[in-house]
């Protein structure tokens, strides 16, 4: 299977150009070498620190880089859909930050939970090719794949299962039903939903993954904190003092107004990874983008947390009666000029769409260019998305 090209090394996602991290951090490239500067305890932490939106305990982050040097960080998804760009692109971002920091990273293949969660009407076979599809696509976008694995959970749980399931009812055995079902919102329900007993057995067995998978943090998104914290509880309940730390990362919002994150079942809602450049033009033409008010505002959230780590820069191109061309390095300097009105919907939009198509050019290419690859796009568009 083929990588993104190294012909396109604007397409290639840097380690790093957040605004948290310090400048030598900042500076670091995306391929370690012989000549790489060895990182100090503090600038891997400021560049794993700037994955996550939000950290516990920082303190214990801090020590742990200082005292590991490969420390396990987990990340897991359902394979229940196409993937839109903020599991592409931000997942990508994240993980060349992780192991560029030196991290091995363990990408759990859910496909058993997606079963229980009866995404693609419960379907293994299903499931199992949308993980496929999924790698497919880390791979062609340019996520660095020398310290990551991709582990299918239901062939880890088979092969280790005397280790798996007493762990599995332990944690059932120590938690009372509502402090689970408080952990719906990680299947994407809520505790109001009529749960199935599959679903209320999904939290116990996320829970043991970290354990199982010995991960030291725990990297997901802000909607996972839940069954993270149930984790940490369960070290208290076991006297374990090493808790795993959790680093949980932003949740990029849907297109339209009022959308807290990205819908597979909504396509308007969403920029898929292969989507074609007249459909990211015609999506983002028609977002939710109100003249000078940033908050809620998902055209500039893409900016944050896509464009400017991707590229570290964000060019907008106008006439100069409407104020010339002009490169944005920082979020600040552009906030400044969105929320006074000389910075116009109108001027980012276009910007917006030319800067992503060329971040997915690397995809489309792949996915046009690899048989395998095009059969399995093929397959995954033809299956019904179900909730």
């Amino acid at each position: 299977m083929a990588d993104a090209s190294d012909d396109k090394p604007q397409s290639t996602p840097p380690v790093d150009s957040s605004e948290s991290a310090s400048a030598a951090v900042g500076s670091l490239s995306l391929d370690a070498s012989p000549s790489t500067p060895v990182m100090s305890p503090e600038e891997k932490y400021e560049l794993v620190r700037s994955v996550g939106e939000e950290c516990i305990q920082e303190d214990e982050l801090r020590n742990l880089l200082a005292k590991k040097p490969n420390p396990i960080c987990y990340d897991g998804f359902e394979p229940s859909g196409r993937m839109h760009i903020a599991q592409g692109v931000m997942k990508a971002i994240s993980v060349n930050k992780l192991t560029r920091a030196g991290c091995t990273v363990k990408i759990w293949i859910a496909d058993w939970f997606a079963q229980l969660n009866n995404k693609m009407g419960g379907d293994l076979k299903k499931i199992r090719t949308i993980g496929l599809y999924l790698i497919e696509i880390w791979k062609a976008v340019g996520m660095d794949l020398d310290k990551v694995q991709f582990l299918w959970s239901s062939d880890e749980i088979n092969s280790r299962a005397s280790e798996y399931w007493p762990l599995v009812m332990d944690i059932a055995r120590r938690n009372n039903l509502p402090r689970i079902i408080r952990c719906s919102q990680i299947m994407g329900r809520t505790d109001k939903d009529d749960l199935t007993a599959a679903q209320i057995f999904y939290p116990c067995m996320q829970c043991a993954d970290i354990f199982f998978l010995k991960a030291d943090i725990c990297q997901l998104g802000m909607d996972q904190r839940k069954v993270n914290v149930l984790a940490r509880e369960y070290c208290d309940e076991i006297k374990r003092k090493n808790k795993p730390i959790i680093l949980s990362h932003h949740m990029l919002p849907g297109l339209k107004e009022g959308q807290e994150k990205m819908s597979k079942s909504d396509p308007t809602s969403s920029i898929y990874m292969e989507d074609e450049e007249a459909e990211v033009n015609l999506k983002i033409k028609k977002a939710f983008c109100p003249p000078q008010v940033v908050d809620g505002n998902p055209c500039l959230e893409y900016i944050k947390y896509i464009v400017l780590p991707w590229f570290g820069q964000f060019e907008v191109t106008r006439p100069e009666q409407n104020g010339g061309n002009k490169v944005f390095t920082t979020m600040e300097e552009l906030i400044a000029d969105y929320e006074s009105g000389s910075l116009h919907p109108g001027d980012v939009k276009p910007a917006l769409a030319k800067a992503i198509n060329q971040i997915l050019q690397p995809v489309r290419d792949h996915f046009k260019n690899n048989p395998a690859a095009r059969d399995l796009l093929k397959t995954v568009k033809a299956y019904r998305v179900t909730r």
